[in-house]
C-alpha cells in the first residue's frame, strides 16, 4: 500500500525542522509554537512571485489602475512625495530587502565584534513586535524568563501574558555601588534546567544604565560558564535605545556583538530598530537577527524563514510607507549628521541632569541610581516617601509629570528641554518636602 503524501505545506515544515536540528542547541531552544511555524514559500505565494512582472497578473490581492500602478485615493497619495510603488504594495514578511541590507550593514559597522555568521535582519512592527516574535519562538508556557528586577512594563504583556512566561529576576545595581550586581545575576542562573531564556536590555529602561566594556565581558564569560556545562541559552538583547552612550565607561557596542560567537550554545537575539535610533517612533519600523557560534548559511536560512512565518502569523507583512521612509533616510548623504545634531542635544540634557544633581541638598530626600545612556534616569526616594503620592503631587500643584515605581521615580530627561531640567528637580525636592 502507497504511504499518503504528505501536503506540501508539511513538507515545507519537516524541511525547515530537519535544517534546524543540525544545530541541536537552537532546535533545542525553540518553543512547541516555534518548531510548528514555517513561511509558506509555496503555493499561494509562490505562485504569486511567480506571476509578477507578467503583462496579465490575475495572482496579487491588490487593486490596480488601468496602467497597472497601485489603485490609490488622492486624498492619500497627494499628501506623500514617493512613489505609489514604494507606499501602497504590500511587502512580503521578510521586510524589503534593501532595507534588511542597510539594516545589517549598519550593525556590522557599529559593532566591530561581531566576527561571526548572522541572520539577515527581519523587518518587525516595531521592537515591540520583535521581542514578542522572539516569544513566539522561543518561549513555553511556564519557561523561566531571567531579567534584572528593574525592567520595562511591557515585557510583562509580551513574555507572561502572552506567552505564559514566569519571570525569575535578579538585582540590576549593588547596593550604593554604581555598578550592575553581577552576583546576583549568577544566582539566578543556578538553577538546573537545561534552556534558559535571559533578557538584557540596555541601555536599560528604566534606569539608563549600559554596562561598562569589562561588565559586558563578564555578563558574557558568566554565560559561558553555564552552556559548558551543557546548558542551551537563547539571550534576547533588547537594544531599543541603542546608540545613545553618553559616557566615556559605557560599552558603545550591542552586548550581542559579543554573545554572537560566545558559544555554540547561546543563542543570541537582537531586537532593535528605527523607533528611537531613527527618531521614528510612530513608523513602527523594527528588526530582529539572530547570532550563534558556527551557525552555517543553512541555519540562518532557516531561522529566518521560521521568523517570517511567526510575522505572517501576526501581522502579515510591515508598513511599506514605513520601511520606505527609513529606507531613505538611510540613503541620505546628510543620515549621519541628522543624527549626530539630536545626539548632541540629548548629551547635552544628561550632562545637565548631571549636573543639577550634584547639588547634595537633593540627597536629603532622593538620589540618582546609576545612568549613562538612553532617554531615562531614576532617583531612588528616601524612606517614608510614597512616590504615587510624589507623582500625584507634581501633576496637581506644579504642572510637571514623571513615572512612579516602587520607591523611586522615573524621569525621561530626552523629552524636555535643558532648561526645564533643573526645575524639574526642583519641583521634586518641593514635593518631597512637603509630603515630609
Amino acid at each position: 500500500m502507497n504511504k499518503k503524501k504528505l501536503p506540501k505545506t508539511n513538507q515545507q515544515l519537516q524541511e525547515l525542522n530537519k535544517t534546524l536540528s543540525k544545530n541541536p542547541a537552537i532546535f533545542h531552544l525553540l518553543s512547541k509554537r516555534g518548531k510548528e511555524i514555517y513561511y509558506p514559500k509555496k503555493g499561494l505565494l509562490a505562485q504569486g512571485k511567480e506571476a509578477k512582472g507578467k503583462k496579465i497578473n490575475a495572482t496579487i490581492g491588490i487593486a490596480m489602475e488601468d496602467d497597472g500602478t497601485p489603485m490609490r485615493l488622492k486624498s492619500i497619495a497627494s499628501k506623500i512625495s514617493l512613489e505609489p510603488k514604494q507606499i501602497f504594495p504590500y511587502t512580503d514578511s521578510f521586510g524589503q530587502e534593501e532595507l534588511r541590507n542597510l539594516w545589517q550593514k549598519k550593525m556590522i559597522y557599529e559593532n566591530p565584534s561581531l566576527k561571526t555568521t548572522i541572520t539577515k535582519p527581519l523587518i518587525t512592527a516595531g521592537i515591540t513586535h520583535a521581542l514578542s516574535i522572539a516569544g513566539y519562538l522561543f518561549v513555553d508556557e511556564k519557561d523561566e524568563l531571567i531579567l534584572p528586577d528593574l525592567y520595562w512594563g511591557n515585557y510583562q504583556l509580551i513574555f507572561q501574558n502572552t506567552y505564559g512566561a514566569k519571570f525569575v529576576t535578579y538585582k540590576t545595581f549593588k547596593n550604593n555601588q554604581n555598578q550592575l550586581d553581577l552576583d546576583s545575576f549568577k544566582t539566578a542562573l543556578s538553577n538546573k534546567k537545561n534552556k534558559k531564556i535571559i533578557l538584557l536590555n540596555f541601555p536599560n529602561n528604566p534606569t539608563g544604565y549600559t554596562p561598562t566594556k569589562n561588565e559586558a565581558e563578564e555578563i558574557v564569560n558568566i554565560l559561558v560558564s553555564r552552556v559548558k556545562k551543557g546548558e542551551k541559552i537563547a539571550v534576547i538583547c533588547d537594544d531599543a535605545y541603542y546608540g545613545l552612550f553618553y559616557d566615556q565607561q559605557s560599552c558603545k557596542e550591542s552586548i550581542f556583538s559579543l554573545l554572537a560567537s560566545a558559544h555554540e550554545n547561546i543563542l543570541a537575539i537582537k531586537a532593535d530598530g528605527a523607533t528611537k535610533e531613527e527618531f521614528a517612533w510612530g513608523l513602527r519600523v523594527g528588526a530582529i537577527t539572530f547570532g550563534n557560534k558556527g551557525m552555517t548559511e543553512e541555519i540562518c536560512i532557516a531561522l529566518e524563514n521560521k521568523t517570517a512565518g511567526a510575522i505572517r502569523a501576526t501581522v502579515s507583512n510591515v508598513s511599506t510607507l514605513s520601511q520606505s521612509l527609513i529606507l531613505q533616510a538611510l540613503n541620505s548623504p546628510s543620515h549621519r549628521i541628522e543624527k549626530s545634531d539630536k545626539f548632541k542635544i540629548l548629551q547635552e540634557r544628561f550632562n545637565e541632569v548631571k549636573k543639577v544633581l550634584m547639588d547634595k541638598k537633593y540627597n536629603k530626600y532622593f538620589t540618582p541610581l546609576p545612568f549613562n545612556s538612553g532617554y531615562f534616569m531614576c532617583v531612588k526616594l528616601a524612606s517614608g516617601l510614597d512616590s504615587e503620592k510624589i507623582r500625584q503631587r507634581l501633576l496637581n500643584h506644579y504642572d510637571t509629570g514623571v513615572i512612579a515605581l516602587p520607591n523611586m521615580l522615573r524621569i525621561s530627561y530626552a523629552s524636555i528641554a535643558k532648561d526645564k531640567i533643573r526645575v524639574l528637580f526642583e519641583n521634586i525636592y518641593r514635593v518631597c518636602e512637603e509630603e515630609r
